[in-house]
């Protein structure tokens, strides 16, 4: 990428931090009791600040055994989305890539969803380009662990995510794995799923995990796993209203792929010292399903590839992770380093307006590398200050990413002239660093009120200095009523495609701004070096009433999002031979704000019922008027479960989706007409299983999706029918079993 005014980090400054890194290793240990070998000592009376930031009104957690009650059939946003505030949506209301839906929390779009492994940041989609509309044609970063896997997932919303930087503006969802066990233990689990309908895609897969002790003070952990989803078939979607004259139909649900195997090996090397070192590597390989970003029609190549089964997009996965945890006489700390590796290896799909995304030839396969470094060191420390017991936590963050694309820069100018700005030789190579400061402080004020206060420094090699302070609080009124808040500020710096001059694409005509119209030459959008990052102040209250297993709550939220990058509609300039040349810009203002809440109910001892709901009050650029992303007005998640007898158990869901509202302009940004304005009404999906244990190691659950057999079609490629843009599958049956040793 071409240098800029904009600050970047010297080896020096790096030098500099790893050194001040380095420094809680070389602390003494405490003198005090030791702690049993494979746990860290405790010696605070308050939790961290982190600790209670996962106590706020937008935080949820799903457990392992939430996790075997409604085991996904593949990807583990099936069961994220069950929570409160979220969502499965596009980074849009575009429409593009409808059914490759990713986490949005509180509407705020999957780009500002973090994931993390463990703490770990988790960034392959940014291998992916992203399109004009803002989309990728990416799964998303949440099917990297297999389901058995994992111990539990934190689904941080609002303010509380606002400590994990760049990215976390909407939230967090944390995928926390299982831990070594001081035994040596295993299961094997194998999955499968079979649609009523024979053009839905079915599911299966066989998975294992093992831990256990290696020799004195080592012990281990290692899970794999294969899986197979199958695309639905090519006619799915065919109408008589998009199938005309031999078009291909909008393509459904894509398959996939998936091949996993991590491991991790931890040595207790002192009393309260921890060290693990962990591996991984994952393939995932699509199942071509027909889709295409713009093309109405598609071309035979696209039935072809759909046909036969194609697998047009491989991403390869591969992390090496190293993490210190140590109880020391001033507190505690957590260190570690992570390297994370991504291969993108796809088929070749346009760059121009016309057939952008579509596949051009069978034999024409690019790749995009992607190498992301992030290293984290944090201390916490219990004190008495001012007559208040308080944890103060200090911590350094450092990113680095470094992007590889040739395929990106290969839109030629031939049809425009010269594009200023453009270099002569573009290589597609982008790279970005980051380095943060932190600093949070969890101060109990008395037996009723603790406060949180914190605030983040992110100095960004290409966007300067980012400031995120944050206020969180909770007030226990009674002792069955507790009042929270937070107030933070969050952001998200442009991705290395959006702030890159040389990424480049060209438009004929069709893809021209409304009231730009071609001169001739076409339009081209070129990444733009100048762009500010993304900003947003979340805030949230909430009040909290738990007694005798019963509760319930309900908080509302309120962000104020400025500067969401957009390809601009208004030209910047012309080329020589009149092609407009527009730019990804930044979009003044949005504003997203709604309702979440949960109530639970012991209806007996062996009935427990659940429920959260979601109801979006705004999710508007206030710009524009336009969505943020396509989302249900309101969504409610009830849940039965009833332990029937010790071995037996029944599990009775059910959601509801309110009516979704499509775009009102076009990507053109002309207004949109008929279809297109069409809303998708509310609708509601019920499933139903059943679990029993055959022994204490070997159990089997077996259960009914969508009893009822709902099923919705996308009916476009793009919003051109309106808010129509994904499928909801029809009834299925799954079986999973699990055998453990």
């Amino acid at each position: 990428m071409p240098s800029t005014s904009k600050p970047r980090l010297a080896p020096s400054a790096w030098a500099i931090h790893l050194a001040l890194l380095a420094m809680p290793a070389m602390a003494q240990t405490t003198t005090t009791t030791p702690a049993a070998v494979g746990t860290l000592q405790e010696v605070k009376v308050l939790g961290t600040a982190e600790e209670e930031l996962k106590q706020a009104p937008g935080v949820s957690t799903i457990t392992a055994e939430d996790i075997e009650k409604r085991p996904p059939a593949n990807d583990l946003s099936e069961i994220i989305r069950t929570m409160p505030g979220v969502n499965l949506t596009g980074n849009s209301a575009s429409g593009q890539y409808g059914n490759n839906r990713q986490i949005d929390l509180r509407g705020m779009g999957p780009e500002n969803t973090l994931i993390l492994i463990d703490g770990k940041p988790v960034a392959s989609r940014n291998s992916v380009r992203m399109g004009r509309s803002g989309e990728r044609n990416t799964r998303g970063d949440t099917n990297w662990v297999p389901a058995e896997s994992v111990e539990r997932i934190e689904v941080l919303r609002g303010p509380a995510a606002a400590r994990y930087g760049s990215g976390a503006a909407g939230g967090v969802v944390n995928i926390i794995t299982k831990a070594p066990g001081k035994t040596f233990a295993g299961s094997v689990t194998a999955y499968t799923l079979l649609p009523q309908h024979s053009d839905e895609g079915n599911s299966s897969r066989l998975g294992f995990n093992l831990s256990g002790p290696l020799a004195d003070k080592f012990s281990f952990r290692l899970f794999g796993n294969v899986a197979k989803t199958d695309a639905d078939s090519l006619g799915l979607n065919a109408t008589s209203l998009n199938t005309a004259a031999g078009a291909i139909p909008p393509a459904g649900r894509e398959g996939v792929r998936n091949r996993d195997i991590n491991g991790l090996v931890r040595w207790d090397l002192a009393p309260g010292q921890v060290l693990e070192f962990e591996a991984g590597f994952s393939r995932q390989g699509n199942i071509y399903a027909g889709d295409r970003a713009v093309s109405a029609t598609g071309t035979a190549l696209t039935g072809e590839l759909a046909a036969m089964g194609a697998e047009t997009n491989t991403m390869y996965r591969q992390t090496a992770a190293i993490t210190h945890r140590g109880n020391w006489s001033f507190g505690t700390s957590r260190t570690y380093l992570q390297y994370e590796g991504t291969r993108n290896s796809r088929l070749n799909e346009g760059l121009a307006g016309g057939p952008e995304g579509s596949i051009g030839d069978a034999n024409a396969k690019s790749t995009s590398v992607l190498d992301n470094y992030s290293l984290l060191s944090e201390v916490n420390m219990p004190m008495k200050l001012g007559g208040f017991d308080q944890v103060l936590t200090t911590g350094i963050e450092l990113r680095q990413e470094k992007l590889d694309d040739p395929y990106s820069m290969s839109q030629s100018t031939g049809n425009g002239g010269a594009i200023p700005g453009l270099a002569s030789n573009r290589d597609g190579k982008a790279s970005a660093d980051n380095v943060a400061f932190f600093m949070e402080d969890n101060i109990q004020l008395n037996s009723r009120l603790i406060l949180t206060p914190g605030v983040r420094l992110d100095r960004h090699s290409q966007f300067g200095t980012n400031v995120s302070p944050s206020l969180n609080a909770s007030y226990k009124l009674t002792p069955e009523f507790t009042l929270k808040g937070g107030i933070a500020r969050a952001f998200k710096a442009p991705n290395l495609y959006q702030s890159n001059p040389n990424y480049l694409y060209y438009t004929r005509g069709n893809g021209c701004p409304n009231l730009f119209p071609s001169l001739g030459a076409g339009c081209y959008v070129q990444g733009n070096a100048d762009l500010d990052p993304e900003t947003s102040v979340n805030k949230e209250i909430g009040i909290a009433w738990n007694s005798r297993g019963y509760a319930a709550g309900i908080t509302y939220f309120h962000n104020d999002y400025k500067n969401k990058i957009v390809a601009g509609m208004v030209p910047v300039g012309n080329t020589a031979s009149n092609g407009r040349i527009l730019q990804w810009t930044n979009a003044p203002k949005a504003i997203v704000q709604g309702f979440e809440g949960n109530l639970t109910v012991p209806v007996t001892r062996a009935i427990r019922w659940s429920n959260n709901f979601t109801y979006m009050i705004e999710n508007e650029d206030k710009t524009t008027g336009e969505p943020l992303s396509v989302i249900p007005r309101y969504t409610v998640n009830t849940l039965l479960d009833w332990q029937v007898s010790g071995a037996f158990s029944m599990l009775f869901t059910g959601t509801f989706y309110g009516k979704q509202e499509p775009r009102n302009l076009t990507q053109t940004g002309a207004a949109a007409t008929g279809a297109a304005l069409a809303p998708r009404d509310a609708y509601s999906l019920w499933g139903i299983s059943a679990n029993y244990d055959f022994t204490a190691k070997t159990r089997v659950r077996v259960g009914v999706n969508n009893i009822f057999d709902k099923r919705l079609f996308r009916e476009a490629v793009n919003s051109s029918a309106g808010a129509a843009t994904y499928n909801e599958p029809g009834r299925s049956v799954f079986v999973n079993l699990t055998s453990a040793f």
